[in-house]
């Protein structure tokens, strides 16, 4: 547990420093477009994914 609170640190210090350094705007366009496209995804993982098991 405690290896991933290290992990989260970094990476919220390493976005801290893109979010200052004016790499924010690009990185929140992708980021919502990721985030739609895994959302997608897993809902179709949730509906299929049972089905193809054998």
């Amino acid at each position: 547990m405690l290896r991933y609170t290290i992990i989260f640190i970094i990476l919220a210090i390493v976005a801290g420093v893109f979010g200052f350094g004016g790499i924010a705007a690009g990185a929140a366009s992708i980021a919502k477009i990721l985030f739609f496209i895994f959302i997608v995804l897993f809902i179709l993982s949730l509906l299929f994914g049972k089905r193809f098991k054998a």
